[in-house]
């Protein structure tokens, strides 16, 4: 049943993700594209430019769309896809806040100790990598267009995502001013004024 595997799959990430939800895109990718085949590459990236515009924490937005999604892609009505959406949100939050609950008290006592010191700076470099692998992610032919489809598409969207990283990194421009920009940018490129 997709429900206990959905339950099973999104504790699994919940727990073994370090980094917050960017570093969690990696795992949802991998898990619910690639070893469960129950979305598309497509799909998965449509729901993470989504959740990247909804608000709230992007880990649990993509968690509760890949669950919706997941349910309704194995035939369920789209009734118990929200059930699957909120199962999906509960589960990847429920062991690492249960394990929180735990660990911070320790973390507080012994937070200078050099081991500690030395976990804490090891995944540090953890996060750094599934960042970067959800970077990686989203770098391909669904999310820039390939040229030989859509010149026009293509080069738009290479041009864009060279522009925010520059905007971002050199002017250091908002989130909210360069997903404004691009869109004032696609709406006059494919529309006109």
């Amino acid at each position: 049943m997709i429900f206990w595997k959905l339950f099973y799959t999104f504790c699994k990430i919940g727990i073994f993700n370090f980094g917050g939800g960017y570093a969690m895109i990696a795992l949802i990718q991998n898990e619910v594209v690639v070893k469960q085949g129950w979305m598309t590459l497509a799909e998965f990236t449509d729901i993470v430019a989504t959740s990247q515009v909804t608000p709230g924490p992007i880990g649990i937005n993509v968690a509760t769309y890949a669950g919706y999604t997941s349910v309704v892609n194995a035939g369920y009505d789209p009734f118990w896809g929200v059930a699957g959406a909120f199962l999906a949100s509960f589960s990847v939050i429920l062991l690492p806040f249960l394990l929180m609950l735990i660990v911070s008290r320790f973390l507080l006592k012994y937070k200078d100790h050099p081991i500690v010191k030395t976990v804490m700076s090891v995944l540090k470099l953890t996060v750094i990598g599934l960042i970067a692998a959800a970077a990686v992610l989203l770098v391909s032919s669904e999310t820039f267009g390939t040229y030989s489809e859509s010149p026009l598409q293509f080069f738009l969207s290479i041009g864009l995502f060279a522009a925010a990283f520059f905007l971002s990194l050199k002017r250091k421009l908002g989130p909210i001013a360069l997903i404004v920009l691009a869109g004032v940018v696609g709406f006059v490129v494919y529309y006109g004024l």
